[in-house]
């Protein structure tokens, strides 16, 4: 027998609602690589049936971001190296053609909020807020694809955002000796030939900045595993 469609339709709300709530505490690093993710406790944090739960899950894992081992239980992933190297790749990609978009279309809203941006991270840098700091990496990186006005790549990057749990990550890039600066100089270097509406370039020295981030993580994770 078929539920009654308005169930249907609030334990779907439902699932959306822990998704959402349980990525964004993977994203953030609330819960760390490797928790335990149990069902049952789970069900008790959000008072909701295991139903939506259980299809939260599912959903998480298609994204990348939990590991379900049969027989074992479920938790958050963790990457591995080959993995954090693809999806970096496709981040250059992406943000590369991001700001090469942004820089044809001349000066709209995003660029002058790139700039107020880059005023706020040149104060956090100073002030060696590397908390701040990374909030603000974030967010030049979210203006630049928002400012290249394309629905479907925007799309694949926030995808790709949510692997990578960036916001976790990004720390571990920042903590790094000397690139609290060298990522503040280059994103400088992206925004000048944005504004000088040189595609080309602003392509090129986004994906130079992307590789110099996918680097400053690896070294940062070798580090912790030593």
């Amino acid at each position: 027998m078929q539920q009654p469609t308005g169930k249907r339709l609030q334990q779907t709300s439902m699932q959306a609602r822990v998704a959402e709530e349980l990525r964004q505490m993977i994203i953030s690093g609330e819960l760390p690589p490797r928790s335990s993710l149990s069902e049952m406790a789970l069900s008790e944090t959000f008072g909701v049936s295991r139903t939506p739960i259980r299809e939260a899950l599912k959903q998480l894992q298609i994204e990348g971001l939990v590991e379900v081992r049969p027989r074992v239980g479920t938790f958050v992933a963790v990457p591995s190296r080959r993995e954090l190297t693809e999806l970096f790749q496709m981040k250059e990609l992406l943000e590369g053609a991001a700001a090469r978009l942004l820089a044809f279309r001349g000066s709209v809203h995003e660029v002058e909020l790139l700039e107020a941006n880059m005023q706020a991270a040149d104060e956090a840098v100073r002030e060696g807020d590397a908390e701040r700091y990374a909030a603000l990496v974030h967010e030049f990186h979210d203006l630049i694809v928002k400012g290249a006005d394309n629905s479907k790549l925007e799309a694949h990057y926030r995808t790709l955002m949510n692997q990578l749990a960036y916001a976790r990550l990004v720390r571990t890039s920042l903590s790094q000796p000397g690139r609290l600066t060298e990522s503040d100089s280059e994103h400088h270097r992206v925004l000048t030939l944005i504004l000088a509406k040189d595609g080309d370039g602003a392509e090129r020295v986004m994906r130079e900045h992307v590789r110099m981030s996918h680097q400053a993580l690896m070294a940062g994770i070798d580090e912790r595993q030593s």
